[in-house]
């Protein structure tokens, strides 16, 4: 078909010859699959298949042999590399289907269906490590040499109406045919393949309750008949679309940005800790035009309880959301709360009900009975996931059952997958395994920090060191470019993730910059409410930011001066950690705090008065704030010696009357770093061990503060200072 015939409004064309030209088969695949994934209206994240049957040669006889590549468990076509597909022998997965044969019980969910799965690691071509998609039958059985599987929500429409398969054919005509719906699988593979055998000339199949599948023998074709068919139920919905009367019109209308933002941040601490129960969620906020014409509806109570239909979508968004039927123009912030708590209730209590109707004597224990999808009128969706990435893909997914409830309803009646189907997905053993051969989940991934000071030395030190185990990180500076420049850096580091939703700053990976400053409590309420509307709730606090200002020559600090450092290094902790509380109390979660003192805070020496004496009453701070927080929040704080590198209370000029003071022979001409270095090798000298303190030490120091392994350390205060014996705790 010609790219010229589909609607850019639907799909997009991103097929490039120029680009193509001279890649083997397999990276035309993956650049076929690049280009699907990368247009949200064809397949959402991490679902869809595509797979090519390629000849290659056979590393144990130098023979040329077919071997079909496709798309493995877990990956994502926007992203996927060739490392992300299994190949697999196409002769032997075809002799699978003698062995299946064979099997006393075979047929749809039994036992032998499911063994299946443990063969196609035997099919494996050339030790590839890349374990197999339960989908591989439905491309194995097919006979075209590409296939591609999508989940466009134009064809979920589709394939979730009640006159299904009627649809199909007034849309499609005899080129598509169509199945029912059959959990994927081996037999859903056998059912495709007799389809085709029964009529040689369909190009595609739509797959009730799920999606579309279609092929040709050329990579490209393959790739634009995709298109064209999405683009073609696209304009039929269009066609069919009921403008203002779509889901029902609407019932209540949407607060302006301002409003919602203050209803939320009020809101969402209380909303987290009532869904957080069990595990800890990160949050993400939805309220683009479309899940606000949903939540805002008529029909929204009824479609929601029925819940999503294509399984990709309820494996992350349950089996349903939580609508709630509150209105924004008339009722307040407290009656929200209340008609929550009653929703969340009920919601368990549904949610227990349906597991203890559909489970079977060898099914999971029930999980988490929370939803992960609210859904508010006037405000739109608040999704969960164990992380950021997780909680986007959740959000994008119930984004996806929006409009496949919306293009169903347009053209016919909207239908839900069947509590048991949907009930032998979720709970499904094979998906089990796979949950269970995932990695353990690092120490802070469920986690959200604010970090203050994050934009040098310790603090962003910190921000590294936490992110690496996993925790959202809030970077909080002064100076806000420096902030976001640490948050850029984890970001790149660490990846955006591989959801495409949230509304704002919601829309962020695992970390954000702001601009703070402590001794301000309208900025600290500032950078807490972007906290909130990133992530969801706040988890655990590290303060970093301090200052010192040096005396006159003649020994003296202004009453200013005195002020600022007090300011700073004492009430601008106590002012944060005051604002946050309310957070806290709200969550009803456990958290830590970790502030930075200073071994300066018990000796005393000549020249920083005013420092050493805020830092005195910092560490004090730390025993007060340790009894006010309990039981729920800890306490502590790390006493750094002279940290050198990277701090901005060393610039050059310090750097260099520290080390005339001591009489420390230096050029001019040497670099900062080089000076920084000579001084902190001096320090070091003062020491027992003998060895210059960095950022890295206060940084496993703080982290260790905020981990699971001090979790009955409150109140203290934890030298980081190479051994000065002068300031041993007494």
């Amino acid at each position: 078909m010609s790219a010229t015939a589909i609607n850019e409004s639907n799909v997009k064309n991103l097929w490039d010859d120029s680009i193509v030209k001279g890649m083997t088969g397999v990276e035309r695949l993956v650049y076929r699959s690049n280009c699907l994934g990368a247009d949200q209206r064809i397949t959402n994240t991490g679902g869809g298949n595509t797979s090519s049957k390629l000849s290659e040669i056979d590393p144990l006889t130098g023979e040329e042999i077919d071997v079909m590549w496709v798309k493995g468990s877990g990956g994502d076509l926007r992203t996927s590399k060739q490392e992300n597909f299994s190949s697999l022998y196409y002769s032997k997965l075809l002799a699978l289907q003698e062995i299946y044969d064979k099997q006393p019980e075979r047929g749809p969910k039994t036992a032998a269906e499911d063994a299946m799965v443990g063969y196609f690691p035997h099919c494996t071509f050339n030790l590839n490590p890349r374990a197999s998609s339960i989908d591989t039958p439905l491309h194995a059985f097919l006979p075209a040499k590409h296939i591609d599987h999508m989940h466009p929500n134009s064809a979920i429409a589709i394939a979730a109406s009640r006159r299904s398969e009627e649809l199909t054919q007034e849309i499609f005509g005899d080129r598509i045919g169509w199945v029912p719906w059959l959990r994927p699988g081996f037999e859903l593979g056998l059912l495709m393949q007799r389809k085709v055998q029964e009529h040689p000339s369909l190009q595609g199949l739509v797959m009730g309750q799920h999606g579309l599948i279609n092929w040709a023998d050329d990579d490209r074709e393959c790739y634009e008949l995709t298109l064209s068919l999405i683009d073609k139920a696209a304009q039929f919905i269009d066609s069919k679309d009921k403008g203002e009367a779509t889901f029902g019109g609407q019932k209540y209308e949407t607060l302006d940005d301002d409003a919602r933002d203050a209803i939320l941040v009020e809101l969402l601490p209380w909303l987290r800790g009532q869904v957080c129960q069990q595990k800890r969620f990160i949050g993400t906020l939805q309220s683009d035009p479309r899940i606000l014409r949903f939540v805002n509806s008529h029909d929204a109570v009824r479609l929601a309880e029925l819940g999503t239909s294509c399984p990709d979508h309820f494996l992350r968004t349950k089996i349903k959301p939580l609508y709630v039927d509150w209105n924004p123009q008339e009722e307040t912030t407290e009656a929200l709360k209340e008609k929550l708590s009653a929703g969340l209730a009920q919601y368990r209590q549904d949610y227990k009900a349906y597991y203890e109707a559909c489970k079977h004597e060898n099914s999971p224990a029930m999980r988490d009975p929370n939803p992960t999808v609210v859904l508010i009128p006037g405000i739109g969706m608040i999704a969960w996931g164990k992380n950021k990435s997780e909680s986007r893909v959740t959000a994008e997914f119930y984004n996806c059952a929006v409009e496949v409830m919306r293009g169903a309803e347009a053209m016919d009646e909207y239908i839900a997958l069947p509590q048991q189907e949907a009930f032998d997905i979720e709970y499904w053993l094979l998906e089990e395994a796979k949950l269970k051969r995932m990695p353990p989940e690092k120490e802070l991934e469920r986690s959200i920090v604010l970090v203050v000071g994050a934009g040098a030395g310790i603090g962003k030190q910190v921000a590294h060191r936490l992110a690496k185990e996993g925790a959202h990180v809030v970077c909080a500076d002064l100076n806000a470019e420096m902030a976001e420049a640490t948050a850029n850096e984890l970001t790149k580091i660490y990846g955006q993730g591989i959801g495409v939703a949230g509304t704002g700053i919601s829309g962020c990976g695992p970390a954000i910059g702001v601009g703070v400053d402590i001794t301000n409590r309208e900025s600290i309420q500032a950078a807490l409410q972007q906290t909130l509307l990133a992530y969801g709730g706040l988890d655990n606090i590290v303060v970093t930011a301090g200052v010192f200002l040096p005396p006159s020559r003649d020994g003296k600090l202004s009453d200013k001066a005195w002020q600022l450092t007090f300011d700073v290094n004492v009430r601008g902790s106590y002012n944060l950690v005051d604002e946050a509380r309310r957070i806290f109390e709200e969550q009803g979660l456990e958290g830590s705090i970790v502030l930075t003192t200073s071994v300066n805070g018990v000796v005393g020496k000549k020249g920083s008065l005013a420092y050493d004496t805020s830092k005195a009453a910092a560490n004090h701070l730390v025993r007060e704030l340790a009894i006010e927080m309990s039981p729920l929040v800890r306490v502590n704080a790390i006493a750094p010696a002279t940290v050198i590198e990277g701090s901005t209370m060393f610039p050059r000029d310090r750097v260099i009357a520290s080390l005339t003071k001591y009489e420390i022979p230096f050029a001019e001409s040497e670099s900062d770093e080089a000076l920084c270095s000579k001084l902190a090798q001096f320090y070091a000298q003062r020491t027992l061990t003998k060895r210059p303190i960095t950022p890295a030490d206060q940084a496993e120091a703080a982290y260790f503060l905020l981990s699971s392994k001090s979790s009955k350390t409150t109140g203290q205060i934890i030298n980081v200072d190479g051994g000065l014996h002068e300031a041993f705790q007494r």
